[in-house]
């Protein structure tokens, strides 16, 4: 791409602008290959050693470039939606890998966590992250929060002596959201968001794994079974979160929903469409996200057809939404016209949502609401 071409292509966003002139290597690469570039960084020594500092300009750099290369991919229509929201789902599921390598071999210095693998400290440690959300079903957008939930299991966790799990694992978590939304002088990582974890006004930022079992199996509600769905273990010890993901199974997906949770359903519903300006129908400062005929309606409907049906078949239990419209109709349970047109309004809106929020790297959904600004987007 030549800079002229590239000037053009980027006038409308003062945050790519800035990136091209940060990283113009960007302009001259493939995506493909810059995406691999940075996960090879992250995943390198380079991340393993004992400066945190270097550990934090190497995770902005690395999703700054990403940004810049997804986003040039994304504008040229070189990558379809599938491609944008996978490799920007990839890069975060990178960067959060180094961050909690990072912080357990850092934790394994200090004797707090004992014979851990320094080429793999994950494993074994009793301690995983899971995405959950769009992170989670690999469909992360351009300028998103990651959602998590982290567990730890104290049992087989090989902590030091004299340290206490709940302790210790909290202080880890903080400090994950530190490394990853700290703003230095090269910006910030991801947003971190741990607020679907089980009742977040009175449970720690980590929770241990018998805990949230617990929690689910006795007070989980309808809207938690759906946001399950999507769970993903991402980082950490992968097989004490695939243990949680198949513990949890019969609390996501029943056979029978009476008619208390189908009335669950119904108000979640309501609960959309009392959103402010939902019942408009608007083009100058709609939300297509959470505005009528919303992204978030598509995937509301996606996820409420799958625990009515998915506790039976075990072909509807997937995370990701296209795929799972197409699964819904090769089940018979609703028409191929209908999701055809559900998949063509959910891509186009996730497509705007990317480009609002490309303008100034902001986590917003929401059209310009003066017809100028909304020109300039357009």
């Amino acid at each position: 791409m030549t800079t002229k071409s590239a000037d053009s292509l980027l006038a409308g966003s003062p945050f790519l602008k800035g990136l091209a002139d940060r990283y113009p290597d960007c302009l001259t690469t493939g995506p493909a290959e810059i995406i691999a570039a940075v996960c090879s960084v992250l995943a390198s020594e380079v991340v393993s050693g004992g400066d945190e500092n270097v550990l934090k300009q190497n995770l902005r750099i690395a999703r700054n470039k990403a940004a810049l290369a997804i986003a040039l991919a994304d504008l040229k229509g070189q990558w379809l939606l599938d491609e944008v929201t996978e490799n920007l789902t990839n890069v975060a599921d990178a960067c959060l890998n180094a961050t909690i390598n990072w912080l357990l071999r850092d934790a394994g210095r200090q004797g707090k966590l004992v014979g851990l693998d320094n080429d793999n400290p994950a494993f074994g440690s009793g301690y995983v992250v899971m995405a959950m959300g769009k992170h989670g079903a690999h469909e992360l957008n351009f300028s998103s929060d990651v959602d998590l939930i982290v567990l730890y299991d104290p049992e087989i966790a090989p902590l030091g002596e004299n340290v206490e799990p709940s302790t210790f694992f909290v202080r880890m978590t903080k400090r994950i959201v530190t490394v990853m939304q700290d703003v230095t002088k090269d910006g910030y990582t991801y947003r971190v968001d741990l607020r679907l974890r089980p009742d977040p006004r009175a449970t720690q930022v980590a929770i241990s794994f018998n805990a949230a079992l617990n929690y689910y199996e006795s007070m989980g509600q309808n809207w938690e079974r759906a946001a399950m769905i999507k769970a993903r273990p991402v980082a950490g010890d992968m097989e004490l979160g695939a243990r949680f993901l198949k513990e949890i199974q019969p609390f996501i997906w029943r056979k029978y929903l009476d008619f208390a949770a189908i009335a669950e359903v119904h108000s979640l519903k309501r609960q959309i469409h009392a959103v402010k300006g939902h019942g408009e129908i608007a083009i100058l400062g709609h939300n297509v996200k959470l505005g009528r005929g919303g992204i978030r309606e598509i995937e509301f409907f996606v996820q409420t057809q799958q625990l009515i049906a998915g506790g039976r078949n075990k072909f509807l239990r997937g995370i990701a939404t296209l795929d799972m419209l197409d699964r819904l109709v090769e089940a018979d349970w609703i028409s191929s016209q209908a999701a055809s047109d559900l998949k063509d309004a959910y891509r186009f809106l996730r497509q705007v949502e990317h480009r609002i929020q490309m303008v100034a790297d902001q986590q917003t959904h929401q059209l310009p609401g003066d017809q100028q600004r909304f020109d300039d987007l357009a």
